[in-house]
């Protein structure tokens, strides 16, 4: 091979080693960027999850009831109405509670959960008074409350 042709395949060689070398920087270049978004995005979610179990934490006169579960969950959907009904007509009496652990997994640590449905009920103070696993029908909620002696009158 003649003194050219050396030079052209050095230049060839040159020019492809630094298009590798552009690829690969605009590459890490994307890759932190999309990190960087993907964190933000935990963070806020994150945020949102903290700011939930505060919500749930958070020190009230009333008794609470906190279901764990999850929207796509058939027992869960199945506890849903009863949930929003027990919101309603017992607003005064005691509060309630849902938290998604399919959206929220670190919820679902925190309160030790094993199967969805869960019922946890909260005295006014936040200590634990009993759990339950699956399904839970309303008239089964009712009559735990009453065992823990809340006054049920209906609100609404």
């Amino acid at each position: 091979m003649n003194k050219v042709g050396k030079i052209a395949v050095i230049v060839v060689l040159v020019v492809a080693v630094g298009i590798v070398i552009i690829l690969k920087q605009e590459k890490s270049s994307r890759l932190i960027t999309e990190t960087s978004a993907r964190n933000t995005a935990n963070t806020v979610q994150e945020e949102k999850i903290r700011n939930q179990l505060s919500d749930v934490e958070q020190s009230e006169t009333l008794p609470k009831l906190v279901d764990l579960g999850a929207d796509k969950c058939i027992p869960c959907k199945m506890m849903a109405p009863i949930l929003e009904e027990l919101k309603k007509e017992y607003a005064g009496v005691f509060s309630v509670e849902f938290i998604d652990v399919w959206k929220n997994p670190d919820a679902g640590k925190k309160y030790g959960i094993r199967i969805i449905p869960t019922q946890i009920f909260f005295d006014a103070s936040g200590k634990e008074l009993f759990r339950h696993e699956g399904f839970f029908s309303k008239e089964d909620i009712l009559t735990k409350w009453k065992q823990f002696g809340a006054e049920l009158t209906k609100t609404k």
